[in-house]
């Protein structure tokens, strides 16, 4: 019998996924190898629609796998992310315009979230954001598709996932619905994976996980700014765990919140001077905006610097348009820098009391911070779960 020998075509491909598969794998560093085979075995082309947006190395584009083949493959087996989704639907992904709402996330993150999960045989997961299906197909791959539920929100994303995953040939359980309520038909679970940023944890996850199970999930208290966590669930309602690497995700929907500088009621603005460059916050990295959110409840900001070398800090209440805001300004020659607020907090204030704050800590680096979630609120400490720096409902 003659033997069928691969097309050239079937050939190229499956060595663009090896070198994907060594690349990511590369990226990520140590952790469990076995997840480099996965990449291998679970093709993401499968779970890439036709059209979309990317965010490559080269610069954010469209993708067209029809009009520009080459360049869909590309950034498919690339470390892109790629917005499948545009304003809850409203507006073409591919366009470039809107606001990301669904989107395959960026390979190497996808797998440094699964090396924190740590998914051993027999697991029984909980994925929280099934998206395009990739993740959840590669969880299906580890512990079996009956071991792996996954949760979305979104009935048209959810029905394109389950369109890829058929093609694909993995079985997860798929629910459409809010997936802040979990699954608990399906608990206790081993592991959660939330692939959508969280500012609060919803009890449900920690509830139903049992005691010694983890979750790992983009932690996003505000502005937004997103650190990967990993949580280990004490079975008492109370989860603890360290920061990691930054990870901003699109927002769980039911804690979507506006995000808006409104600079209303100029004229009753309070106007004082600062030695503070407020430059200085905008640089203190991760770390330093971990401690103001911890510390400023619900705040947000923009950073804008001009092209003459001036930079203002625009600060708001996250969620309320009509609430505080406060602006400061740096101009090039200056010693003062002009801060003007208004509202019933004084946001400049707080802000620079809480960068203040870390950088009389040492300027501690973001592996030093943990999070504590208890039934009574949520707690950021620095170094161990007692030296608390912030907490909130």
């Amino acid at each position: 019998m003659t033997a069928i020998k691969p097309s050239p075509a079937d050939a190229h491909l499956a060595a663009l996924i090896d070198d994907f598969a060594d690349a990511i794998a590369a990226l990520v560093g140590d952790g469990d190898a076995r997840w480099r085979q996965g990449l291998r075995e679970v093709p993401r082309h499968l779970f890439i629609p036709p059209a979309g947006w990317a965010d490559a190395d080269d610069g954010s584009r469209a993708i067209d796998r029809g009009a520009g083949e080459p360049g869909w493959w590309a950034a498919v087996y690339s470390d892109a992310p790629i917005m499948t989704q545009a304003d809850d639907g409203a507006t073409d992904p591919a366009s470039g315009t809107g606001t990301a709402t669904s989107a395959a996330s960026q390979p190497s993150l996808v797998l440094d979230f699964l090396d924190l999960l740590d998914v051993q045989d027999g697991h029984r997961v909980l994925e929280i954001g099934t998206g395009t299906g990739w993740t959840a197909a590669l969880l299906s791959w580890r512990v079996g598709g009956g071991n792996v539920t996954s949760i979305e929100v979104d009935e048209h994303v959810a029905t394109r996932a389950r369109v890829n995953l058929d093609r694909a040939a993995y079985t997860p359980r798929l629910i459409t619905g809010d997936g802040a309520a979990g699954w608990p038909a399906g608990a206790p679970y081993d592991r959660v994976h939330i692939t959508c940023g969280v500012e609060r944890v919803p009890p449900a996850w920690i509830e139903q996980t049992r005691p010694g199970g983890r979750i790992v999930l983009p932690w996003m208290p505000g502005n937004p700014i997103g650190y990967q966590v990993r949580l280990d669930v004490l079975g008492d309602g109370t989860a603890i765990g360290r920061l990691h690497r930054p990870a901003n995700y699109m927002l769980l929907r039911s804690q979507r919140k506006e995000r808006i500088w409104n600079p209303h009621d100029a004229d009753a603005a309070e106007r004082t001077t600062t030695r503070l460059d407020p430059r200085e916050i905008d640089r203190g990295g991760r770390a330093a905006e971990l401690v103001i959110v911890a510390q400023v409840p619900d705040i947000g900001w923009f950073p804008v610097p001009e092209d003459d070398g001036s930079f203002s800090l625009l600060l708001f209440e996250q969620g309320r348009p009509d609430g505080s805001w406060a602006e400061c300004d740096y101009e090039p020659g200056h010693d003062g820098f002009e801060v003007t607020q208004c509202g019933d907090r004084c946001l400049w204030d707080e802000v620079s009391a809480a960068y203040l704050r870390w950088a009389s800590l040492g300027r501690p680096v973001l592996d030093r911070f943990g999070l504590t979630i208890a039934p009574e609120g949520q707690a950021v400490w620095l170094d161990a779960p007692d030296r608390v720096l912030g907490s909130r409902p």
